[in-house]
């Protein structure tokens, strides 16, 4: 028949919407019975799994209901074969949104619990992992939904392989332009097993300071101390050295160097910095020494060897340390600070 008789509207309406409306409503339900089952107990992925996605899902079962009705439309073959052919390609972006979203959902609520601390290598070595291995599911997922998607048209599964016989050069271009995007894939997934950076890790790239805040499939965002944002390609930390401060450990250990007069009193600033220390929220009490390291015709090197337990805290540290002892200096040993118009010697 051309077209579905209007005596058939009955069937029509129980098939076109009654279906889809009792499917939705199953779902709906299944949702709310699998939720009650799961609130009382320790699942948070299999919650976050349930709870997010629902609307692609809904989209899905609705396209279902109405691919399996189709018949009952009494379109003409050449109609029903189009329709069917629609709501297939429809039903497979459905169904990988479905998936994807899924998928995501149970990276999210991992990630979620992985909050890292500065201390913390363990979470943030897992948060790291999660948000690489993430990317590349979801981006696996919508490789393959596109790819499901553009193998049913005919016509562009055609072109495309008819490019391919044609012209062999073809293969090489697109991998020589898609270098750049499967050497960095690769980089990424390398990163998230070896480790060489974490988020929340406080590197020093191309001579800036800053810490990790995000891992892409493509790229690294480093907040710098002035809040910029530095866009480094993965594959860099793969092929240039670069300086990761809390590989092992967030603890660092660092010096504050001092150009005195021959007239500084050495012990009596040993014992101040040790008062420092003692009061300083920053210092974690490994490390406090004061060394005499040099000395020219004008003066000697004093070098104050700190630690704390984090780059941020350490910065903090050093500031407190000069303040303090130029305050210190200034009031009670004024000869130890180079004479006026004389700057003391750099450090060797």
């Amino acid at each position: 028949m051309n077209a579905p008789y209007l005596a058939d509207w009955p069937a029509l309406l129980l098939a076109f919407v009654v279906a889809p409306l009792l499917a939705l409503a199953a779902v709906a339900a299944a949702h709310l019975v699998l939720e009650r089952l799961l609130r009382g107990r320790d699942a948070p992925v299999l919650l976050a799994v349930l709870r997010r996605g629902r609307l692609p899902l809904r989209l899905t079962v609705v396209l279902l209901v109405l691919d399996l009705a189709l018949p009952a439309a009494g379109f003409n073959e050449a109609t029903g074969a189009m329709a069917h052919s629609l709501l297939g390609l429809a039903l497979a972006v459905a169904l990988g949104w479905t998936i994807t979203r899924k998928v995501a959902a149970a990276f999210d609520v991992q990630l979620e619990g992985a909050l890292p601390g500065d201390e913390d290598l363990a979470l943030r070595r897992r948060r790291t992992q999660l948000a690489v291995f993430r990317r590349m599911a979801v981006s696996a997922g919508v490789i393959f939904t596109v790819g499901v998607v553009l193998t049913a048209i005919p016509a562009v599964r055609a072109v495309g392989l008819s490019l391919f016989a044609s012209a062999g050069v073809a293969g090489l271009v697109i991998g020589i332009a898609a270098r750049p995007a499967v050497s960095n894939l690769i980089a990424g997934l390398q990163i998230a097993l070896t480790q060489p950076i974490r988020i929340g890790d406080a590197v020093t790239v191309e001579g800036q300071w800053g810490r990790v805040q995000e891992i892409t499939a493509t790229y690294v965002t480093i907040i710098t101390w002035d809040q910029r944002s530095l866009i480094v390609p993965l594959s860099h930390f793969l092929e240039k050295p670069f300086l990761n401060w809390t590989k092992d450990s967030a603890q660092l250990i660092d010096t504050v160097m001092l150009s005195l007069t021959f007239a500084a009193p050495v012990e009596a600033i040993r014992d101040k910095v040790a008062a420092i220390l003692a009061e300083a929220p920053g210092w974690d009490g490994r490390t406090g020494k004061v060394q005499v390291t040099g000395w020219k015709e004008t003066g000697v090197e004093l070098r104050i060897l700190v630690s704390a337990p984090d780059a941020s805290r350490m910065f903090e540290l050093r500031c407190h340390l000069r303040e303090t002892l130029l305050a210190w200096l200034s009031a009670d040993h004024p000869e130890a600070l180079p004479a006026l118009g004389q700057p003391a010697p750099k450090p060797a």
